[in-house]
């Protein structure tokens, strides 16, 4: 059994994601700040017969996020699909115009050094199995920049750009790095946005492997 590994565990998409590929025979690896929510998690998922275990690691702590997922490893076995979706804080939001160098350096500590630190730490099991997937999800403003929400466009763009690069370096190894696109918010009514929908559409980004970047929905006019 291969190991599904999920950075950002949260109760929506998060939960909906580790349920689906649990029920697809991988372990769960969830890994969040919180032991309480991971704790609340696991045991949700193992009523459902999906054997998960959390691991305590924060995405601004590169450290921490290697051990947690050299211990995911060792203790669910290899990681085959690593899945960064955690989801920014409200502060990386600022307007363009009121961004200081200074305010950057969170933000691309969480969504440029966070999924480098990932991947340097999966890298050497996928390739040990031959084969693996590196799932990216971003919202909108990874392709159209928002300028009331600088911190995150910059970093989501840096974000997207290393992704691409993984997925163009890796193919060769049948290692395959794809990004997911929610250009809005996600809803338990939506049709293509709900955590259920997304997370087979994630699960199909694993298996089918078509392309890089993949749309939940249109991006708005």
């Amino acid at each position: 059994m291969t190991t599904f590994a999920l950075v950002g565990a949260g109760s929506g998409l998060g939960l909906a994601t580790a349920r689906r590929f649990g029920t697809a025979s991988h372990s769960v690896a969830l890994i969040s700040r919180n032991v309480e929510h991971l704790d609340a998690l696991t045991a949700e998922l193992s009523r459902d017969g999906v054997p998960a275990r959390g691991f305590t690691a924060d995405v601004l702590d590169p450290g921490s996020l290697t051990t947690a997922l050299e211990a995911a490893s060792e203790t669910l076995g290899p990681i085959e699909i690593l899945q960064y979706s955690p989801v920014p804080r409200a502060d990386f939001m600022k307007p363009v115009l009121d961004t200081r160098a200074d305010d950057l350096d969170a933000p691309l500590g969480f969504s440029v050094k966070g999924p480098v630190t990932c991947v340097n730490a999966v890298l050497p099991g996928m390739r040990a199995l031959g084969r693996g997937t590196l799932l990216f999800v971003n919202g909108g403003s990874a392709v159209r920049p928002h300028p009331q929400r600088a911190g995150t466009s910059i970093a989501f763009a840096a974000e997207s750009a290393y992704a691409h690069m993984l997925h163009d370096a890796l193919a060769p190894e049948g290692i395959h790095a794809a990004q997911l696109i929610i250009p809005g918010a996600i809803r338990p009514d939506a049709e293509h946005s709900s955590p259920d929908a997304l997370a087979e559409r994630l699960y199909a980004m694993h298996t089918v492997r078509s392309g890089f970047r993949h749309f939940a929905e249109p991006l708005p006019d």
